[in-house]
């Protein structure tokens, strides 16, 4: 991906933060979330006073693609006004089920999306579980 398209889906990704439901941890996250075809699915973080039942932003974005019947992610955006969001262990686990070693995974603050960071899912996940 070059640098404006990555930009493109980091803009998605920060839309999708805004419609985060974060009254507990007031850190709202987006994800945008890039299938083999081109399309483009977002997801916001959903928190639940029983935190164990929250769902992150990320999740939200690849259940919604699995919804539209897309299984292959090429790339994955997150972004959050608080703090640059790295994706938890569990979505890591879940991203790696749809996507690769080599998904791109972009991170940044939306108020500074130009300045993101790039990683490989393998980087972040470099055992995952497989069955």
């Amino acid at each position: 991906m070059n640098k404006q398209q990555t930009l493109r889906l980091l803009k998605k990704a920060a839309a999708a933060s805004e419609k985060a439901y974060a009254p507990y941890s007031n850190f709202h996250v987006g994800a945008a979330i890039l299938t083999d075809d081109g399309s483009v699915f977002t997801g916001c973080n959903v928190e639940n006073a029983s935190y164990g039942l929250t769902n992150c932003a990320e999740r939200t974005a690849v259940f919604s693609a699995v919804a539209a019947g897309q299984k292959k992610i090429a790339a994955v955006a997150i972004a959050a006004p608080q703090a640059v969001p790295y994706p938890c262990g569990a979505c890591r686990q879940v991203l790696s089920e749809f996507g690769s070693p080599e998904t791109l995974v972009f991170v940044a603050k939306t108020t500074r999306l130009s300045s993101f960071e790039q990683f490989t899912l393998g980087d972040l996940l470099p055992m995952n579980f497989k069955f």
